[in-house]
């Protein structure tokens, strides 16, 4: 999400800004990615030593500009009266309201490609982390991940749907994605009617308690997660 607005200030924010109107034709490829640096004037060697992985670190770049913008216009969105899976809802489809569906679409394509795929993963997980953050999400245990793995496959799925729907004003995008949220909380409801029942929340009494000592990592750590020593169960 590119606000035009806003002046390119850092090496990479301008190959960012430069690079857009040739992702159009040619993708995110090594062409564009010339291109952007001849447009901008800056050395090729130059260019790389900002950028290592090329065009692909300037569309990582580009989907978590994305992610940033998504959360400025939720913070600034009224929410009054929404149940919290509208406030999902709302999320969603501002972050997809503000992208450029086309570099979407050559992202979405970059990204599928093996070598690729990791990295489009771990951007995938980072919105479903900005939206559960900005939606004020303190979880701390291994909901923190249930949550963002949910939401990661929600968003996916909505994002290749989106790709292709060519309704007015995208309507049917925002009908599957109702659908797709429902269905998340059929399962929510699911899990609870399962702890609650006597003889079932007995059968799991174990892993339950094993996955109890799951945490959320630290903003600062590399570990995806982390045993609590200290919890006893």
């Amino acid at each position: 999400m590119q606000d035009p607005s806003a002046a390119a200030e850092t090496p990479r924010e301008k190959l960012l800004e430069a690079v857009l109107p040739h992702v159009v034709f040619d993708g995110w490829s090594e062409a564009a990615f010339r291109a952007a640096a001849a447009d901008i004037g800056m050395a090729l060697p130059l260019a790389r030593a900002h950028c290592p992985r090329g065009a692909t670190d300037l569309a990582a770049d580009y989907h978590r500009q994305g992610d940033r913008a998504m959360a400025s216009a939720l913070a600034l969105a009224s929410k009054d009266g929404l149940r919290f899976r509208d406030k999902v809802t709302l999320a969603v489809r501002l972050r997809l309201e503000g992208a450029d569906r086309e570099i979407v679409r050559r992202g979405a394509a970059h990204f599928a490609l093996p070598q690729n795929a990791a990295i489009g993963a771990a951007l995938i997980w980072g919105t479903a982390d900005a939206i559960w953050t900005a939606l004020g999400d303190r979880s701390d245990d291994i909901n923190w991940y249930s949550k963002r793995a949910t939401l990661s496959a929600v968003y996916s799925s909505t994002v290749l749907y989106w790709l292709g729907d060519e309704s007015e004003g995208h309507q049917a995008t925002w009908e599957f994605l109702d659908r797709r949220i429902e269905g998340v909380m059929q399962f929510e409801k699911f899990k609870a009617g399962v702890r609650d029942n006597p003889a079932l929340s007995k059968l799991i009494a174990g892993p339950l308690r094993l996955l109890d000592r799951v945490r959320a990592p630290g903003r600062m750590a590399d570990m995806p997660g982390q045993m609590n020593e200290g919890h006893k169960g």
